[in-house]
């Protein structure tokens, strides 16, 4: 299906040939609906004191700890992913990527500021919040970007070995839960399994990284 460029009405370069589409407005609204849903799961995480994995999990972890708030934490990171995503990925990729971080970044405390929770059971938050976070995730994939940090890695071994992302990112969880367990309560991280385990299957179920665009 053709896809409506940004730049398909720019005019042609001086030897009569077009200029080089940067992204097409399909992956702009896709990559934008991913910077949504993966913002609203860390709302809901957040509204009920929960964590996730990946690195998105150390910096709640982080901003629960230290004054530092999450997208501050977040941001800084993802910067060793994003180096690494430059060499491994190429330009296009890490480009989308830090938008993608820098949006999610912004969209938090901003969905945040106006979406207030009276009461919310743990466990629903944390079944909503792997939810939105995994339909988020999949859709940055899709249109050849990711929410930085262990994503970036994550997708690197999985076009290397085959090793699926969501399996990779759901080892890695269970060290950051191993962390995790030093300052949350058994509750609160039972409840925050949950929800990564639902944020992992649904990436392992719904995604492999033959469905990535390779646009850029």
């Amino acid at each position: 299906m053709r896809t409506i460029s940004w730049f398909a009405l720019a005019p042609e370069t001086s030897n009569g040939q077009p200029v080089k589409k940067l992204i097409s407005f399909h992956d702009v609204q896709g990559i934008a609906f991913g910077i949504l849903m993966t913002s609203l799961g860390v709302v809901f995480l957040k509204a009920a004191g929960l964590v996730t994995g990946q690195t998105a999990g150390l910096a709640l972890l982080v901003s629960y700890v230290l004054p530092f708030g999450f997208g501050t934490v977040f941001l800084a990171v993802s910067i060793p992913f994003v180096i690494l995503s430059w060499f491994r990925k190429g330009p296009a990729f890490t480009t989308r990527t830090v938008c993608s971080v820098a949006g999610i970044s912004f969209a938090v405390p901003l969905i945040a500021s106006h979406l207030v929770f009276a009461s919310i059971p743990p466990l629903l938050a944390a079944i909503l919040a792997g939810a939105c976070s995994g339909v988020g995730l999949i859709a940055l994939f899709r249109h050849n970007s990711s929410a930085g940090g262990l994503g970036i890695l994550a997708l690197i071994i999985e076009q290397k070995t085959g090793f699926k992302t969501g399996w990779f990112q759901l080892c890695f969880d269970f060290c950051v839960f191993l962390v995790a367990s030093l300052v949350l309560e058994p509750a609160q991280l039972f409840h925050s399994l949950v929800g990564a385990i639902v944020l992992n299957l649904i990436i392992a179920w719904n995604f492999t990284i033959d469905q990535s665009r390779r646009s850029g």
